[in-house]
């Protein structure tokens, strides 16, 4: 794990409420209109990957979904997510760590991951990701992938970030997976500036 990627995020959540950061959405779409375009349903194991304070967690709870996954780097963006959703946390398993360095003990259906990878700037980290999802998803679970695209910002968060399209998200992630869908996303800042967006969501063939 970069310690420093850890104390940077760490800083973030404890010093700025969810709706203050770029990537804040009340209604986390498109990430609920892929989850139903790849077929989730309630009864699946869903991850969240780098989760932060988004508020995915909260829709797919009032949804029914009962084995949900919230996964991020920072400590304090976990502590915000349990604040908020009171006594349905205890619905949540939660996991503080760099993904690049995750162990899971388990597979998931779904892996969802708005706006984490694009961080990873480093080749030996992006093949750690694809290491850890290869591994964690079952053969035929969908990975849903959201990054900066190819025209979207070069910077966040005062990070610089790689910006991907499907097809270089689909080289990192190999052969076991194939496309079944990529759309942009154009993402109004809580300030009103556009970021945009691509989602690629991939199903795992093996």
């Amino acid at each position: 794990m970069s310690s420093d990627r850890a104390s940077h995020w760490e800083t973030i959540y404890r010093t700025k409420a969810d709706d203050q950061v770029s990537w804040f959405q009340q209604t986390p779409e498109p990430s609920l209109t892929l989850l139903a375009l790849a077929g989730a349903t309630t009864d699946m194991a869903v991850v969240d990957v780098g989760a932060g304070a988004s508020h995915l967690v909260d829709t797919l709870i009032g949804q029914g979904y009962d084995d949900v996954t919230v996964l991020d780097i920072s400590q304090a963006a976990l502590d915000a997510d349990r604040a908020r959703l009171g006594p349905d946390a205890d619905r949540i398993t939660w996991i503080c760590s760099d993904v690049t360095a995750w162990q899971p003990s388990r597979s998931y259906d779904i892996w969802h991951d708005r706006a984490a990878f694009h961080f990873l700037t480093d080749a030996a980290d992006q093949g750690a990701y694809a290491a850890v999802l290869t591994r964690t998803l079952k053969a035929g679970g969908h990975a849903i992938i959201g990054t900066f695209a190819p025209d979207g910002p070069e910077k966040c968060s005062g990070l610089p970030i790689i910006r991907h399209d499907a097809d270089s998200i689909g080289n990192l992630l190999g052969g076991s997976f194939t496309l079944i869908d990529t759309r942009r996303h154009e993402h109004m800042t809580p300030w009103g500036t556009v970021q945009r967006f691509q989602f690629s969501t991939f199903r795992k063939q093996h």
